[in-house]
């Protein structure tokens, strides 16, 4: 399978197949599963700028319906992550007589609600209806649609320039990026700096953190990507910063071309990557091949527990989930249900394996004795939570960046 790049349109070449997919973030009632939404979920790498990308491009109105289930409030440490960064563009970019912030995906206003709290002018920019609202509902002013080009000019002549843009786990999730970085163009001051966090693709392949990879990620973003692809739209690369959210991410920093130096970072983590040869093909197909591998050992480790009587469940739904179910052939009659704390998806089914996602209460009342942590990212935290899990004799089961038990 062979397709352009969304970025620079040079030749994209697959290099993992993780099968055919329903919608990471659907979560479907039970008596909707009829029909659902599927698609070959196949992730390839330009042989040009070196983005990596989806191969099949799934329309954004699929992906981000008003029923959207993700709330980032749902963690207190992204609770904590997204208050501490608001509080650093207020104490070293928002310092203007009348700055303005802008963040694309805001999600429930996990971020925003402390610039509003400041009195800061600000924007989010959020397409799913039912977020939208419980932004609103913490005072924060939101524009209930897509950012693009097209929206960029409107949004200036209302709010004037922006000061900053933000956006956390939603830049790559948009197949349109070279509309998005026309867009941020437009929108950013002079001295405008337009910054995002995202799941980064060291490591990605250093954890094989495949789950990572469902419709709603059409890129997974390097450093050398993302330079190439903002000096391609009139933006620089001035600065990059890993972040510890989401098993490894990066934080990258944009701005207008030669408005800012450029941080000793950005040169030190290209030569890191050069030295992990991201950019290669072959890295990538190693990649797939221990994918493979970590589904063929996480369907053997499970029905061997099973085989000895034990029963397993799943804790945490994440979007990422519905890879992980699917690519292994995981359903309710291997794992009966996995217990989520966001109340939208309880009630629900994981899409495509139709396992049930019910209430921690449940997940404590039961008698599992090992839980496969589909939000590895979370473990410290949920592991901190459920300590009577582990004190009456249940073990976790993790798969990144191995398959083992804890």
């Amino acid at each position: 399978m062979d397709a352009s790049c969304r970025i620079c349109s040079g030749p994209v070449k697959a290099f993992v197949d993780l099968g055919f997919q329903p919608r990471g973030n659907a979560f479907p009632r039970a008596d909707r599963v009829a029909g659902e939404f599927r698609y070959q979920l196949v992730v390839g790498m330009c042989d040009s700028c070196t983005m990596v990308q989806l191969m099949a491009d799934i329309p954004q109105e699929v992906r981000y319906h008003d029923e959207y289930p993700y709330h980032a409030s749902n963690s207190v440490v992204h609770s904590r992550h997204f208050e501490g960064l608001a509080r650093h563009f207020l104490e070293h970019e928002l310092t203007g007589p009348d700055p303005f912030i802008a963040e694309i995906g805001s999600n429930d206003g996990v971020m925003l609600a402390t610039i509003a709290a400041a009195g800061v002018r600000h924007l989010g920019i959020e397409p799913s209806a039912q977020v939208a609202e419980m932004s609103r509902a913490r005072g924060v002013r939101v524009l209930s649609q897509f950012f693009d080009e097209d929206s960029a000019g409107p949004i200036r002549a209302e709010h004037g320039p922006a000061d900053v843009m933000f956006g956390a786990n939603v830049i790559a999730h948009i197949s349109h990026l070279a509309s998005v970085l026309k867009g941020a163009k437009k929108l950013l001051g002079p001295d405008g700096v337009f910054v995002f966090e995202e799941p980064y693709l060291g490591s990605v392949v250093e954890q094989t953190a495949f789950d990572i990879l469902y419709d709603e990620h059409s890129f997974v973003f390097s450093v050398r990507a993302i330079q190439a692809a903002a000096e391609l739209y009139g933006l620089e690369l001035v600065d990059a910063e890993p972040v510890a959210l989401h098993g490894g991410s990066m934080r990258y920093t944009l701005g207008q071309p030669g408005a800012r130096p450029v941080a000793p970072a950005v040169p030190e983590l290209l030569a890191a990557e050069a030295a992990q040869r991201l950019e290669e093909h072959a890295t990538l197909e190693a990649f797939a091949r221990r994918a493979e591998r970590i589904r063929d050992e996480l369907t053997a480790l499970v029905g061997s527990l099973r085989a000895q009587g034990k029963k397993v469940v799943g804790y945490g739904a994440p979007a990422k989930i519905t890879t992980v179910t699917n690519y292994c052939g995981f359903g309710p009659d291997v794992i009966p249900f996995v217990c989520d704390s966001t109340p939208s998806k309880q009630g629900r089914v994981v899409a495509g394996s139709h396992i049930p996602v019910v209430a921690p209460s449940v997940f404590a009342e039961s008698d599992a004795d090992h839980a496969i942590l589909f939000a590895w990212n979370h473990a410290e935290e949920i592991m901190a939570k459920e300590r009577a899990f582990a004190e009456r004799g249940g073990r976790w089961v993790l798969y990144v960046p191995e398959v083992h038990i804890v």
